[in-house]
């Protein structure tokens, strides 16, 4: 009698429907509404175009800055969210008072009622002197202005000097300190020699504060006068030195290096 085979029978793995089209589509929209949020309301990254802010952050270094911390606290989920007040000593990123549409990055050196003033290169606030290792001095530069503010009245038609701030000046003179109004900070580079900051423009308004720095995602060695070519064949160049470049021109210490 002739032997019969068992037949084990497979059960049938039910196939997953394919995406359509309309449905990818829709994910794919989902994840760019969710991206363009995120660097639109939570964080954003810049690149420092100037050495205003040597040795902190050099030129060349591209940060992601955090543009919550200081925002306008929401009342739906300000509980959620670390929401805070411009402290002294935090780096940054703001709008300018002078030039508008520019996005600048300096030291939060007094904020509102703080009476500030300079001698011989040190900062004095509210009549103590600063401890501020993170300032760059350049000891063959010496600038009364820069140096001895705000004692040492501006130059006339100094070109570096806001022609609006050097009119308003006097009236925040109170001694031989400027105090800071409200909602206002005044700032710094820590680079003092070169940077152009509120003793040249003026105190920062509260709204034009955009967030706060928060680490260097890359580092590439960049020209000094690189931000001031627009042109697109200069753009074009400098595309194709960092292709060429990428691997031996890239800081790869600063990458990820926290901004204090």
């Amino acid at each position: 009698m002739a032997k019969k085979e068992a037949v084990i029978e497979k059960p049938e793995v039910e196939e997953k429907p394919k995406e359509t089209t309309v449905e990818f589509l829709a994910s794919l929209a989902a994840v760019l509404v969710t991206g363009l949020f995120i660097i639109t309301f939570v964080v954003q990254a810049f690149e420092i175009p100037s050495s205003s802010m040597e040795n902190t952050l050099l030129i060349g270094d591209h940060v992601f800055v955090n543009r919550i911390q200081f925002a306008p606290k929401s009342n739906w989920v300000g509980p959620l969210l670390p929401y805070r007040d411009v402290h002294r000593q935090d780096i940054v990123v703001f709008l300018s008072p002078e030039t508008p549409g520019l996005y600048v990055v300096k030291r939060i050196i007094g904020v509102p009622g703080d009476r500030i003033h300079l001698r011989d290169g040190v900062v004095y606030r509210n009549g103590q002197a600063l401890s501020e290792p993170y300032v760059l001095h350049d000891k063959d530069t010496f600038d009364p202005y820069r140096n001895n503010f705000p004692a040492v009245p501006p130059a006339p038609g100094d070109p570096n000097i806001w022609v609006n701030w050097a009119v308003d000046l006097p009236s925040y003179i109170h001694g031989e300190d400027i105090v800071v109004p409200p909602d206002h900070y005044f700032a710094m580079g820590d680079h003092r020699g070169v940077s152009l900051d509120s003793r040249y423009w003026g105190f920062i308004p509260k709204e034009n504060v955009i967030g706060r720095p928060m680490f260097i995602y890359w580092s590439f060695e960049t020209p000094e006068d690189q931000y001031t070519k627009t042109d697109w064949s200069d753009r074009l160049l400098f595309l194709g030195k960092i292709v060429l470049h990428f691997f031996d021109e890239t800081r790869w210490r600063r990458t990820l290096q926290i901004v204090r």
